[in-house]
């Protein structure tokens, strides 16, 4: 396969392992996204849990690190709780997100390791593919970015009753959601 083809193919994986086939990434990208203090504190958060999910990935990728699918899962889940948890409980910005979300992509990209594990990587052109599924994943979660500002943020962010009636039940909802998932996850 030449290099063109496994850039594109790898990207096509990483993309389509969050959409649309990352229900739980989505929503976790989504919690991001409501996460108070701007577009560009979204950006930065977002980019701290790409760049520690591209870690962890390439360890376990790499082989460096073992994941055990039912051990990360739960804890995927977990993330999703406390994440849209955090939004609705602390109305400001804070620093200390950074920090969790980072943390949270590291358990994230570990949870990567198993889709890619299933797609296969090739041993020649590795680090290729690694990096063409990365980009692919980060590609997705642009496309959500941006779609949830277009259909959110747009039309009712300046609204005052925004976080009350939008931002709120939706973290609500994720954390929900979230939660049967890490009593699903749990049990098996």
């Amino acid at each position: 396969m030449n290099t063109g083809s496994l850039i594109w193919q790898y990207l096509q994986i990483g993309f389509t392992h969050v959409l649309p086939l990352g229900f739980d990434h989505l929503l976790f990208i989504l919690t991001l996204f409501f996460m108070p203090g701007g577009f560009r504190s979204i950006l930065l958060a977002c980019t701290i849990f790409t760049l520690a999910h591209s870690l962890s990935l390439a360890l376990a990728a790499s082989g460096l690190v073992l994941p055990q699918a039912n051990l990360i899962e739960p804890f995927i889940a977990l993330s999703i709780v406390i994440s849209a948890l955090g939004n609705i409980v602390s109305k400001e910005e804070g620093r200390w997100r950074y920090p969790l979300v980072g943390l949270f992509g590291l358990i994230h990209g570990l949870g990567f390791a198993s889709a890619l594990k299933d797609a296969g990587l090739p041993s020649k052109g590795f680090f290729t593919a690694l990096i063409s599924f990365n980009v692919g994943v980060e590609l997705a979660q642009i496309s959500v970015l941006l779609i949830a500002y277009v259909l959110v943020t747009i039309p009712f962010g300046a609204k005052t009753w925004y976080k009350t009636r939008l931002a709120y039940p939706s973290c609500a909802i994720i954390a929900a959601v979230g939660m049967y998932w890490l009593i699903e996850r749990s049990i098996v």
